[in-house]
């Protein structure tokens, strides 16, 4: 990084370190070739809808993958998650347990369905829901549990499933972001009635877009593959209600067994950029790494990192130096959703905790078009703004003026 002084950061008018925009989307490009292969199948067979070959592949291969019996794949993961919560959620019941530290869009799907959120607290270390304050949520009204696993590492699935079975309330695990982990108990993918995923240009496996679940319930499974095809069952037969069309098309079926090809080597790289963050960032006090949790299989896609007091600027603040040197760092779930929810019912118990943690941790670059090289300028540039705090806060008021 050739910066020798404060004024040359971009957001006081200099140049941008990077040329190209440093994201924290995976954006996963697969081999090409295996793409176009893939596409051959559904041409050749003039299949190109309603559970074509490579859709049919692809749910088989994600179902092996994950060592669950059945996979349904749907056009996003947004109604993988809005259906299966419609069929599981017990009758006459109105209230969704999730917590607030999580996907920006979650209260969405809960919308949809005519649900109530019911926010319940996370562990301080983790992220993950916690579970003793999940028990605690559970009321006359709950409807389904949302067990939805944090970005780094997962949640305690053993307790959550403890608490479904004792309280009888259906379990869902929202799995996005674990799609490649393991815990002591097994791959991720079996757990609950159902687990959810994406397929999501920014997700782990990139189908230019599309979601699907796993299940070990041939019923539900079933049940679901006829829904998102409209109801039908057959020809002119429709047995489900609540239908539409959620079909994942045979296109983005390509991509996704393209990139379930590419995935360990994927995996390899990413392994790569989070030891580079993890030996960079080692250095710095109060701005530390959230730390995968080894012992398991992990996909060691996401890099966050929590900013305490130690660092010289707040978690925004280094959000909006960052930004201007074209990476893209992105507060971590800030806003929590509770908090948004002006004009929307929902219910909380205390989350004093959520609100603070959602000021400290910071998502940084990661993914295929982020190399370690990449890495380095960016510990080079935290170094830089850690120098020059006492210069940098001098000219602060700069941004003000100007905006």
């Amino acid at each position: 990084m050739n910066k020798k002084t404060s004024e040359e950061l971009a957001v006081f008018g200099g140049r941008s370190i990077f040329e190209e925009y440093k994201s924290t989307s995976n954006l996963l490009k697969p081999d090409v070739e295996k793409f176009l292969n893939y596409s051959k199948a559904f041409y050749a067979q003039k299949h190109y809808t309603n559970n074509g070959p490579n859709v049919r592949l692809l749910e088989a291969r994600l179902a092996s993958f994950h060592n669950a019996k059945h996979c349904v794949s749907f056009s996003s993961g947004f109604w993988a998650l809005a259906l299966v919560i419609k069929v599981l959620a017990k009758p006459g019941k109105t209230e969704i347990i999730l917590p607030s530290l999580t996907y920006r869009r979650m209260t969405d799907i809960i919308a949809w369905l005519g649900l109530t959120p019911h926010f319940c607290e996370v562990d301080k270390n983790t992220l993950a829901m916690c579970p003793s304050s999940v028990k605690s949520c559970v009321n006359e009204n709950t409807a389904v549990i949302l067990g939805v696993h944090p970005i780094v590492n997962c949640c305690d699935v053993e307790s959550l499933e403890s608490i479904a079975s004792e309280c009888e309330i259906p379990l869902v695990f929202d799995s996005v972001e674990s799609v490649y982990e393991n815990i002591e108990a097994g791959k991720i993918g079996t757990f609950g009635e159902a687990e959810c995923f994406s397929l999501h240009a920014c997700k782990l496996f990139n189908g230019f877009g599309g979601g699907y679940l796993t299940t070990n319930n041939i019923e539900l499974a079933k049940q679901l593959s006829s829904m998102r095809t409209f109801g039908f069952v057959g020809p002119d037969n429709i047995e489900y209600s609540h239908g539409l069309n959620a079909k994942l098309n045979e296109m983005h079926a390509c991509m996704a067994l393209a990139s379930l090809d590419d995935i360990d080597t994927q995996v390899a790289d990413n392994k790569a950029r989070y030891y580079q963050y993890r030996k960079g960032l080692a250095k710095f006090r109060g701005f530390s790494l959230l730390e995968f949790d080894e012992v398991f299989d992990s996909g060691f896609k996401n890099i966050v990192a929590r900013i305490s007091d130690e660092w010289p600027f707040t978690r925004d603040e280094t959000v909006l130096i960052l930004n201007a040197e074209r990476v893209l760092a992105r507060a971590h779930y800030d806003p929590p959703l509770h908090t948004k929810l002006n004009d929307s019912e929902y219910i909380a118990c205390d989350l004093s905790l959520t609100e603070s943690l959602a000021t400290q941790f910071i998502n940084l670059p990661c993914g295929q078009k982020v190399s370690c090289d990449d890495i380095d300028q960016i510990i080079d540039l935290l170094s830089f703004i850690e120098k020059h705090a006492d210069q940098i806060k001098q000219l602060m008021p700069r941004i003000t003026e100007r905006d």
